[in-house]
C-alpha cells in the first residue's frame, strides 16, 4: 500500500454498529485519514474502546459526537469524565448552560467542546414540529452559534450552508467551525437536508468538515477518502486549516 498525505480538515464519521466493524474501516483506510468521528449510535456498542484504540495505538485524531444535554452539574461531571481519555474534540447542545458546564468538565485538558447548532438533517418543517422558535433556519443557527461562542464554546457545529456567516461573526475569531452534512459530488443526500461539497464547506469557512457513508460505504473506503483529500487540495478548497 503506498503512503498517503492526509488532511486532517477531512473528519470521517464511523458510523458503523460497533467498534469492530469502525476498526476494520480504519484500518482499510489506513494513512489516508488522520481524524475520525465516533458517535452516540457506537456508545452500546464499544465506541469509547474504539476511540481510545484509535488514539493510543494508531495516532489518530479523535472527535467524540456525543451531544450532551442535561443540567448544568450532570453535563459538567460527564464531561470531565470523557476529558481523561484525552481526545479531541466533543460535542455538546449549544444552550449557553450546556456550554459553560462542559467547559469547566473539560478545564486542565486539551479537549475542546463544540456546541451543536440545528442539526444538518433539520428543516424548518422539522423546527416546527418540535415547536421551536419561528424563523429562518439560518439565522437560528448563526444566533445559537453566536451564544455558544460567548458562553465559551471553543467551536461549533453548523452546515456548510451556514458557515460563511458564522466566519464572519466577531465571535468567531480563533473558534472553530465544524460541518457536518457534507457530500462529494454524486453522492446520495441520505438524511441530510443542509448539504455542500467538501471544497465548498471549506471556501465557505469550515476549518473541518465530518463526512460518513459516502466514505465507510464506498467500494474502496481509502480511494473515497483519497478523493475527497484531492478535493481539499484544490483550488476551490481555498481556506487554511487553523486547527
Amino acid at each position: 500500500m503506498s503512503a498517503a498525505v492526509s488532511d486532517d480538515r477531512l473528519i470521517v464519521a464511523l458510523d458503523v454498529p460497533n467498534a469492530l466493524e469502525g476498526l476494520k474501516v480504519a484500518e482499510e483506510i489506513g494513512d489516508a485519514v488522520s481524524f475520525y468521528k465516533i458517535g452516540l449510535g457506537m456508545l452500546t456498542g464499544g465506541g469509547l474502546a474504539l476511540a481510545n484504540e484509535l488514539k493510543q495505538e494508531h495516532g489518530k485524531r479523535i472527535f467524540l459526537d456525543m451531544k450532551f444535554f442535561d443540567i448544568g452539574q450532570t453535563v459538567e461531571n460527564a464531561v470531565r469524565g470523557i476529558a481523561q481519555f484525552d481526545l479531541d474534540f466533543l460535542t455538546v447542545h449549544g444552550d449557553p448552560h450546556v456550554v459553560r458546564a462542559a467547559k469547566q468538565g473539560a478545564a486542565g485538558s486539551n479537549l475542546k467542546i463544540l456546541a451543536v447548532t440545528i442539526l444538518t438533517s433539520l428543516d424548518r418543517a422539522d423546527l416546527d414540529d418540535g415547536l421551536m422558535q419561528a424563523g429562518d433556519v439560518a439565522d437560528l443557527v448563526v444566533e445559537r452559534a453566536a451564544r455558544a461562542f460567548e458562553a465559551g464554546a471553543d467551536g461549533i457545529i453548523a452546515s456548510p450552508m451556514e458557515a460563511a456567516r458564522i466566519r464572519a461573526l466577531p465571535e468567531s475569531e480563533g473558534r472553530l467551525i465544524v460541518t457536518p452534512g457534507v457530500r462529494p459530488a454524486g453522492s446520495a443526500d441520505d438524511d441530510q437536508k443542509r448539504i455542500a461539497t467538501p471544497a465548498s464547506a471549506i471556501a465557505a469557512g469550515a476549518d473541518h468538515i465530518v463526512v460518513g457513508r459516502p466514505v465507510w460505504r464506498a467500494p474502496s473506503p481509502r480511494d473515497a477518502a483519497l478523493a475527497i483529500n484531492a478535493e481539499l487540495a484544490s483550488p476551490q478548497a481555498q481556506r487554511p486549516n487553523k486547527a
